[in-house]
C-alpha cells in the first residue's frame, strides 16, 4: 500500500530537527578539534608529541609599526668590488654553459 503525502510529511517534521541537531553537534565537534584545548591533551589522546618544547608564558609582542629597524653596519659595495663580483659571476656562468653544452658525465 502507497502511504499517504500526509503520512510522508509527518515523518520529515519529526526527523528534521533531529538531523538539524545532530549537524549542528557534529560542525561543533569538528570546530572544536581546532582549538589550543587539544594541544594540552596527552598525546595518546591527539595532544603534542612528547618533547615539545612548552608555550612562553608572555608571548613575544609585535614590533610597533613605525619602528625603524637599526643601520646595517654593512657598507655598500665600491666600484672594484662590484666589478669584482660580477667578474666572478660571468666566470660562473661561463663554466655553467659549458658544462651544459658538455652533456651528463658518465
Amino acid at each position: 500500500m502507497l502511504k499517504s503525502r500526509s503520512t510522508c510529511l509527518k515523518i520529515r517534521r519529526t526527523w528534521q530537527p533531529i538531523l538539524g541537531l545532530a549537524l549542528a553537534g557534529v560542525t561543533s565537534v569538528v570546530f572544536a578539534s581546532c582549538s589550543t584545548v587539544l594541544s594540552e591533551m596527552p598525546s595518546q589522546v591527539g595532544g603534542l608529541p612528547e618533547g615539545t618544547p612548552e608555550r612562553q608564558a608572555n608571548p613575544p609582542t609585535y614590533p610597533l609599526v613605525h619602528d625603524m629597524p637599526p643601520p646595517r653596519p654593512n657598507a655598500v659595495l665600491t666600484e672594484e668590488e662590484k666589478k669584482k663580483v660580477e667578474a666572478e659571476l660571468a666566470a660562473m656562468r661561463a663554466e655553467q654553459a659549458r658544462r651544459a653544452a658538455r652533456g651528463p658525465v658518465e
